[in-house]
């Protein structure tokens, strides 16, 4: 008896699902076909004959708008020429080393040897017009010595563009020689006992003039001096009165700097009188000696 209520459970069970399957698959057939033929959807047919559709959206892009790069790249050539142009400019060249740093203006005082190219004569000395061409008074010496100071100041350190290391310097300088003392006259008689007073014959120059110097940065330095402007003082005065003389002075020297700012040096200078003698007076001749100098 219960064999039979359990086939009887069994068989009303497989009818059941036999009609339930018949009622689902055409539907699920027609849904599935419905899917492929569609051009929108795409369709998946699962094992439980599930249906998932699955809609696909596409968005089109706005189209970019067009850039416009000209400024760009004219900035671009711009930043290229001025590097060409850096790369075409010479490199730099380094300064010379020098060796020590000196002052370019100097302070320095002189003395040394001088010799006139004639004896001097004058009012109060050898005169040979007073005394209707006799001589009276003593006749000085042709050589003599001397002393002064100068100032250099500098006015370029390159000969003004033209050559690296020659200096251009300004020098203002005077110097005092004495060729000696002698006996004087007093312009009346002949006789040597009325020569009762001693003359002192020197001669006093003030110059000013430019001055080349080399080896600039260097201890030891050279130095020209191509032209420059003097006056000469003489006395006692020429036999007309007359005392002053223009001139013209050449020179050439060196100095060394020992220590710091200090300089000892050597120097020979030329002085020739413009138009000759001045009255009867020849202030032509030279100077050589030494002199130390200060830099400031």
């Amino acid at each position: 008896m219960t064999f039979q209520k359990t086939k009887l459970v069994l068989s009303i069970a497989t009818a059941t699902l036999t009609l339930a399957g018949a009622m689902v698959s055409p539907q699920a057939s027609a849904d599935y076909w419905k899917c492929i033929k569609s051009k929108t959807n795409t369709c998946k047919h699962h094992k439980h004959k599930k249906v998932v559709i699955t809609k696909t959206v596409t968005v089109t892009a706005p189209a970019a708008a067009a850039y416009d790069d000209s400024a760009l790249k004219a900035q671009l050539a711009a930043q290229a020429a001025e590097i060409n142009a850096l790369k075409a400019q010479p490199a730099p060249v380094a300064p010379e080393p020098v060796s020590k740093k000196g002052k370019d203006n100097m302070v320095f005082f002189r003395g040394g040897f001088a010799h006139s190219n004639k004896d001097r004569n004058g009012v109060s000395i050898n005169n040979a017009v007073a005394l209707g061409g006799g001589l009276a008074g003593g006749v000085a010496d042709k050589d003599a010595w001397y002393m002064g100071a100068g100032f250099d100041f500098s006015l370029s350190d390159d000969l003004f563009g033209l050559s690296k290391g020659t200096e251009v310097l300004a020098e203002l300088m005077f110097d005092y020689k004495e060729f000696g003392t002698v006996p004087g006259n007093a312009l009346v008689g002949t006789a040597a006992a009325n020569n009762t007073r001693s003359v002192t014959v020197n001669q006093f120059t003030l110059a000013a003039s430019p001055k080349i110097k080399f080896l600039k940065g260097q201890d030891f330095r050279p130095w020209i001096q191509p032209l420059g402007f003097a006056l000469q003082v003489v006395s006692p005065p020429t036999e007309s009165i007359t005392v002053l003389q223009p001139a013209m002075m050449f020179g050439v020297g060196a100095d060394y700097r020992l220590w710091n700012n200090i300089y000892v040096g050597a120097d020979a200078r030329y002085h020739q009188a413009i138009g000759g003698t001045m009255d009867a007076v020849n202030t032509n001749g030279f100077t050589a000696g030494g002199y130390l100098g200060i830099g400031f």
